[in-house]
């Protein structure tokens, strides 16, 4: 397969979380922005795009040197207006290996065992942790534009990998999965 790019879904508002999601930084120091980045980098994507919407101009200032924002300006419709302008903004990936900004001890291996399991145009993987599907999620080319398609509202794909075939990815030896909903 050639070049996988990296997404990361960070346009969300967090009102659990007491804010955007965006903004988050861990005990650290390290931007979950950056710590999300990285994980892709570090797992075999090249190109790397974060979705912001909430508080979009601060978290813009969060993102890494060799990755790019975009601003998703319908995000309060919902998850699905964020991974669509993600998706539209990597036009030319032979994959995309999608995660959420709120995953910041999410390992490079994760990553890349989750794209080892989908390999071609048509692969489809996504990681579980004991059984319970989660993120990266990795789509081939051929899957981009119908899981792109059947997009709507707050929801987000997993019925679509679920009804396609996503292999699931076996990654809860590396981490929970388990992502930060409460400061």
């Amino acid at each position: 397969m050639g070049t996988a790019a990296g997404l990361v879904l960070a346009a969300g508002a967090g009102t659990r979380f007491g804010g955007p999601k965006a903004l988050a930084v861990g005990a650290d120091g390290t931007p979950w922005i950056a710590s999300a980045v990285r994980a892709l980098q570090d797992g075999g994507c090249g190109a790397v795009v974060v979705v912001l919407g909430a508080a979009a101009e601060q978290a813009r200032a969060m993102v890494p040197a060799g990755s790019r924002g975009v601003v998703a300006e319908d995000w309060r419709a919902g998850v699905a207006a964020s991974l669509r302008a993600g998706l539209d903004a990597l036009p030319d990936a032979d994959a995309v290996v999608i995660t959420l900004v709120d995953l910041p001890g999410l390992p490079a291996a994760a990553v890349a065992r989750v794209l080892a399991a989908a390999p071609g145009p048509a692969g489809l993987a996504r990681a579980v942790y004991s059984g319970a599907p989660g993120h990266p999620v990795v789509l081939g080319r051929d899957r981009l534009a119908p899981f792109r398609e059947s997009l709507r509202g707050d929801e987000g794909g997993r019925a679509w990998l679920h009804q396609h075939g996503a292999v699931p990815v076996e990654c809860g030896d590396l981490f929970t999965g388990a992502d930060v909903d409460r400061r």
